[in-house]
């Protein structure tokens, strides 16, 4: 495994050790003595997946104080273009984001820190996006910020987004707690 620092304070890109023989391939995506290493300290309370079609739009998700958390985030199957928004108010990259695209193929994780909004596009249809989180999901604290409202390209035509996603408030108008 190697990880690769980005802009973003706290967000890092991940190269997952992978083996490839006669009987097909091996991926490792997470071992706590490599993130220990690297002064990630991470403990997976949670994890689940997304199925997508091509084209679906995620985002921006994250969870308000105190239930909010780190993410391990990689790609199974497909392929996505994964978006992160920086939401902590004494950070020099404040509002600010960056992309990455994580694929079965290039077998890249990102891992995201407290205070960043998370979402991603669809590249192929059926892509399997699998989250490890650091706290339970809890209702109360799931939040977002409107995912056209930070001047990403998604590159829109015939994109799939839910009416909720469309509906959460702008970058600009949030009031962020980080």
């Amino acid at each position: 495994m190697m990880i690769e620092n980005t802009k973003l304070n706290g967000v890092y890109i991940i190269k997952n050790f992978n083996n490839i023989d006669s009987r097909g391939e091996f991926v490792k995506t997470f071992n706590k003595d490599f993130f220990k290493d690297n002064n990630l300290d991470f403990e997976i309370r949670e994890s689940y997946y997304s199925i997508s079609k091509k084209n679906v739009i995620r985002g921006m998700h994250f969870q308000m104080p105190p239930h909010d958390h780190e993410k391990l985030v990689y790609v199974s199957s497909g392929e996505i273009i994964d978006v992160v928004v920086d939401l902590r108010k004494k950070s020099s990259t404040f509002k600010e984001y960056i992309s990455v695209k994580l694929s079965a193929e290039n077998k890249k994780s990102i891992f995201i820190s407290k205070g960043l909004a998370h979402g991603f596009k669809s590249l192929k249809n059926n892509t399997i996006t699998i989250y490890n989180v650091a706290t339970e999901y809890k209702s109360e604290a799931d939040c977002g910020i409107n995912y056209n409202s930070f001047n990403f390209d998604w590159g829109l035509k015939n994109s799939i987004i839910s009416v909720r996603d469309k509906s959460l408030e702008s970058l600009e108008n949030f009031n962020s707690p980080f």
